[in-house]
């Protein structure tokens, strides 16, 4: 071997050696973090959770996240209100997302293959919200059939509107309303608006809007008993987490928040 290819062969070793040497720290300080996550001091990954929840639930949610957030340091929670049928279309079509919570059994019990177990936290029942001062005079279910009255539902395919059609079927009661709304904020906001005299929400929809709603309750034996079921979401990328804030759903601070808005026990 000659002694020139000898000296050009150890020149491109040891670059080789120096070239190796200063990739390794700068692989060490590259990026730990899994997806979005990040982690605290504490070595724990930040988790950000997405909630699907009923329309019914937007302030006690609001609330909700506040005090879990204060109590799970490093959590986020993002609450993503709509009607239910919205949110199971959601996640039908894989909209990423952790929990979700319908204002029904039925639309949870139609999503089994994508939720873990179904766990009930509340429950609720419907009112007659009318405008403020009550002009239309509304005391009954009765009353909706008024064709005086312009009255506002929400749509079979949500729940509310289910409910407020098995209330007012077995009353034998035949309402035309002047709109079918998509959710029951659609419902109470018509009424605080003034397009409509009266409409049937649930009863903690019209106590958010004492101030410009009245609400006429209907009896027991008229009434309907809605469920909501929160569980959650096999596609979720934080299951552990999700897990926790279902669970935390059923103690008894998130009860009291719940009950303090409105909600029945489960």
């Amino acid at each position: 071997m000659s002694p020139k290819f000898t000296a050009r062969h150890a020149r491109r070793t040891a670059a080789a050696v120096v070239t190796a040497a200063l990739l390794v720290p700068l692989a060490a300080c590259g990026n730990d973090d899994d997806g979005d996550s990040k982690k605290d001091d504490g070595g724990k990954k930040d988790v950000s959770l997405t909630v699907l929840a009923a329309s019914s639930l937007t302030d006690v949610f609001a609330t909700a996240e506040k005090v879990y957030e204060k109590e799970h340091p490093g959590t986020k929670i993002t609450v993503s209100p709509a009607g239910s049928q919205e949110l199971a279309a959601q996640v039908k079509q894989g909209s990423p997302a952790d929990v979700l919570v319908t204002a029904d059994t039925k639309t949870m019990d139609g999503l089994k293959g994508e939720t873990g177990a179904p766990t009930v936290i509340a429950k609720n029942r419907l009112v007659i919200a009318t405008r403020e001062g009550n002009p239309g005079k509304v005391k009954a279910l009765k009353d909706l059939a008024d064709p005086k009255l312009k009255v506002v539902l929400a749509d079979d395919t949500v729940p509310v509107g289910r409910y407020s059609k098995q209330v007012l079927d077995a009353q034998k009661v035949t309402v035309k309303p002047v709109s079918k709304e998509a959710n029951v904020r659609s419902v109470l906001s018509k009424v605080e608006l003034g397009e409509a005299d009266a409409g049937i929400v649930y009863k903690t929809d019209a106590a958010t809007a004492t101030d410009k709603v009245d609400a006429v309750e209907i009896p027991d034996d008229q009434n309907a008993v809605a469920s909501y079921p929160a569980a959650t979401l096999k596609e979720s990328k934080n299951g552990e987490a999700a897990a926790a804030f279902v669970k935390w759903l059923s103690t008894p601070e998130a009860q009291k928040i719940l009950r303090d808005a409105g909600f029945q026990k489960p």
